[in-house]
């Protein structure tokens, strides 16, 4: 199983076989994929009644091979393992103990893959007291501090997050990091590595600020603790004339005394980290901001050195000038000739598509032509499909 040579970016000669993960461990295969390696999900045959994802989910699956096999039959283990000999890196989200006892856990592999970097990407590690706990990305975040600090919603009580955080940084961003990272000192020592990446620590990792804050201090932050949360009101979020909302974050004197000029608040200057004046302050720049539609603020003061921007919803920001400046939009072409728009490789020093993306079928497998690459005779070959080995 070698890396295919069409594949274009700095991760081109890598292989990645990815034990059908999710969540965490997904993100982190697109995002290897992006980087133009070789990716192999295996996910298991359809009759056994696995999920089937959004056909855009995961960006569509773009530049992934999906193979499906049943891991828990011996003969489809023994696909697996032999898959794993020929691959640089694995990819599992299995819960802790899961891989051992399906036969392709770490010790199984390197026995005949003694290089291989081996990512294990769960929600709270491979040790501890939570490890064996199910979870989702609201679970990762509440234990890792990120809710408590968040702001609260009409009921009191932490807002939930627009975006899946822990999944996509916590555990997709911090595995490919691990796994990219254990290739580059590869290349010095020749040796592979078990990567525990727990989404949970991840969390940890972007709550660094708020953590050291309180650990250096004893101070316990929370919603309107400091600047970034909420305590000043020259960073915060405030409503328009027409409903809609901008985003101000300025911190800084200048930006801050750029934005009471602009305003016609210029008396409010020396107010900005006044904490007896924040509440008044506060009701002044909302009541004028309520003044005019939100586009009429941006026009006058986005460029004005001021650290304000739109808020934008999805759909707004999918028709951005910036966004098309940026080429971050691609073309997907599904089997059947119609195609879709989808956000393309966004990671610095991935490169940019040069035409659609030609996606598989939906719920392809490429099981035959891989085993085809392990010499598998034909006959043993449609034997296994036969018998629902491989799909």
């Amino acid at each position: 199983m070698t890396s295919r040579a069409t594949r274009d970016g700095a991760l081109d000669s890598v292989t990645v076989l990815d034990l059908g993960a999710m969540g965490p461990g997904a993100r982190a295969s697109r995002i290897l994929a992006d980087y133009g390696a070789r990716v192999v999900r295996i996910d298991p045959p359809r009759r056994l009644g696995s999920i089937e994802l959004p056909y855009y989910a995961y960006g569509a699956m773009r530049n992934i091979d999906r193979c499906r096999v049943d891991l828990k039959h011996d003969e489809g283990k023994a696909i697996a393992l032999e898959l794993a000999t020929k691959a640089d890196v694995i990819i599992e989200g299995f819960r802790p103990g899961v891989a051992d006892r399906i036969g392709v856990g770490y010790d199984a592999i390197k026995a005949t893959n003694p290089r291989v970097v081996y990512c294990a990407a769960t929600g709270y590690g491979q040790s501890g007291p939570y490890s064996n706990w199910v979870g989702h990305d609201l679970n990762y975040l509440a234990v890792g501090g990120f809710l408590s600090t968040s702001g609260r919603n009409e009921l009191g009580v932490p807002a939930l997050p627009g975006s899946t955080i822990a999944d996509a940084a916590g555990g997709g961003m911090h595995a490919a990091m691990a796994i990219m990272a254990a290739l580059l000192r590869r290349v010095s020592t020749g040796e592979g590595t078990y990567l525990d990446v727990s989404a949970t620590e991840g969390v940890l990792g972007l709550m660094a600020m708020n953590i050291d804050e309180q650990l250096a201090t004893g101070v316990v932050p929370g919603p309107g603790h400091g600047v970034l949360t909420g305590r000043y009101a020259c960073y915060g979020v405030y409503e328009c004339l027409d409903g809609r909302c901008v985003a101000l974050g300025a911190i800084e004197t200048k930006f801050f005394n750029n934005l009471c000029r602009e305003m016609g608040l210029s008396e409010w200057t020396s107010k900005q980290y006044d904490d007896d004046a924040q509440a008044e302050l506060a009701q002044v720049l909302r009541s004028t901001f309520a003044q005019r539609v939100r586009d009429e603020w941006v026009a006058l003061l986005a460029n004005a050195e001021t650290c304000l921007t739109p808020v934008l919803s999805v759909d707004e920001f999918l028709h951005d000038p910036q966004i098309a400046a940026r080429g971050l939009l691609s073309e997907a072409a599904a089997p059947g000739g119609e195609s879709f728009a989808q956000l393309g490789p966004v990671w610095a020093g991935t490169a940019r598509p040069r035409e659609p993306y030609v996606l598989a079928e939906e719920g392809a497998s490429v099981a035959v032509s891989l085993l085809e690459e392990l010499n598998y005779p034909r006959a043993r070959i449609d034997d296994l499909l036969a018998r629902g080995v491989v799909e």
